[in-house]
């Protein structure tokens, strides 16, 4: 029986940060009450009280709410937060608008955490396959279908070599934790502008251990980002690698959007959507140009940086 039962039954907390949530957010919490294996507590980390609207969720008697200001939310902090109120085994962490497919997205989560990696690592974070929405532009599509595959694995530090900064990979829009391990590790860093899922994911690979991504547990998520929007995103994950050069320095990632790049021309061409390779190339190039200014973000005027981000309140504080 593996160390994360303890003797007893596992206990699983949903944890999620919300702003301003929407129709999405409802379905999400319905989904959740569907389950096949029970959600002991949703905990929610709400940013800006005056948006929540409590009467919307009465039906959902698990649900705990915690409100923060704008001023005060972190990517990495404000999920810590959440994180501090739970005492299970278990943590997954979901943002507001991943909407569960199926009933069976926490039972196949659960049993990724007791996988093992090939030297017998354990496994200390299992992420879902993400789905794209009805709505999903197809450059978008594809890049779901390139970053979230049909088949699962699991990643450790021997993978590095072949995989670089991929074997970090693990997006929390919805992600499963070992509490334990969480605790150990220390959390989500404290204070970042992106990509704390990561950053974490990094720590546990160089602490021995592994990653599993759970093809069959999936989630509906994607967005329609504007060529600009792209911009603004990849400044800030670019930040995130430039601020910690201990994860990220010699860990190249543009042979993979390369990759991407290549394979969604491709896959549009041969489903007759060549019209849609216009809009690749200008969201491709939007993305390598925020890419590449984030990474020397330190040089460029503090006014500029603001104008760069997709979250220029981050800024203000310094």
């Amino acid at each position: 029986m593996d160390k994360m039962s303890q003797g007893r039954k596992i206990e699983v907390d949903v944890i999620i940060p919300t702003y301003k949530p929407g129709e999405r957010f409802l379905c999400l919490l319905r989904r959740l009450k569907q389950q096949t294996f029970p959600v002991n507590r949703i905990i929610v980390i709400n940013t800006e009280e005056k948006y929540w609207d409590s009467s919307k969720y009465k039906e959902i008697d698990n649900l705990e709410v915690y409100h923060v200001t704008k001023k005060e939310f972190d990517h990495g902090a404000t999920r810590n937060l959440g994180a501090e109120r739970s005492q299970a085994q278990v943590m997954i962490f979901m943002t507001d608008d991943a909407v569960p497919k199926g009933r069976k997205l926490v039972e196949r989560l659960l049993e990724a955490l007791l996988w093992k990696g090939p030297k017998g690592e354990q496994v200390a974070v299992a992420y879902a396959r993400q789905l794209p929405c009805e709505d999903c532009w197809p450059v978008e599509r594809h890049t779901r279908r390139f970053n979230y595959p049909e088949v699962s694995g699991i990643k450790t530090l021997a993978d590095l070599p072949k995989k670089g900064i991929k074997t970090y990979f693990a997006s929390n829009v919805c992600c499963a934790y070992r509490r334990d391990v969480f605790k150990k590790q220390g959390g989500f860093v404290g204070r970042t502008i992106f990509n704390e899922d990561m950053l974490y994911a990094a720590g546990v690979i160089q602490a021995g251990y592994g990653i599993a991504y759970v093809a069959d547990a999936r989630v509906i998520h994607s967005h329609n980002l504007t060529a600009m929007q792209q911009f603004h995103r990849n400044f800030d994950l670019a930040v995130s690698q430039a601020d910690h050069p201990e994860v990220f320095a010699g860990l190249v990632s543009e042979g993979e959007g390369i990759r991407l790049v290549k394979e969604t021309a491709k896959a549009l061409i041969h489903q007759g959507k060549a019209g849609e390779l216009p809009s690749l190339i200008l969201g491709s190039a939007c993305k390598y140009a925020g890419y590449r200014l984030g990474k020397g973000y330190q040089a460029l005027p503090l006014a500029f940086v603001r104008w760069c981000s997709m979250s220029p309140q981050y800024w203000r504080s310094l």
